[in-house]
């Protein structure tokens, strides 16, 4: 599974691709210099059951970390993993 994530003005996504195909897609917007807001994510019918949001986020975590930018999870997916997830609270934006 091949991980990227793009940015272009003030958006960004990570993407899933497996064989040249999307396997997934979260995509965020840039709010600031230090702040992002996850607000969609989608996994291909094909891949799910497979934990590709779960890696799409913490691609973005890992970006995140990398940056020191705080996160803000709209997508309903995205806030219910900063729930679960107590390793990656840390960043949410307060």
């Amino acid at each position: 599974m091949e991980l990227i994530i793009k940015e272009q003005e003030n958006k960004g996504f990570a993407m899933a691709r497996e064989n040249n195909k999307r396997a997934g897609l979260m995509t965020y917007s840039i709010a600031g210099e230090q702040h992002i807001i996850i607000n969609h994510t989608e996994v291909d019918p094909e891949f799910q059951g497979k934990n590709i949001g779960k890696q799409l986020l913490y691609k973005i975590v890992e970006m995140a970390r990398e940056k020191n930018i705080k996160i803000t999870p709209l997508c309903p997916y995205a806030n219910a993993q900063f729930k679960k997830l107590a390793d990656i609270q840390d960043l949410l934006k307060k």
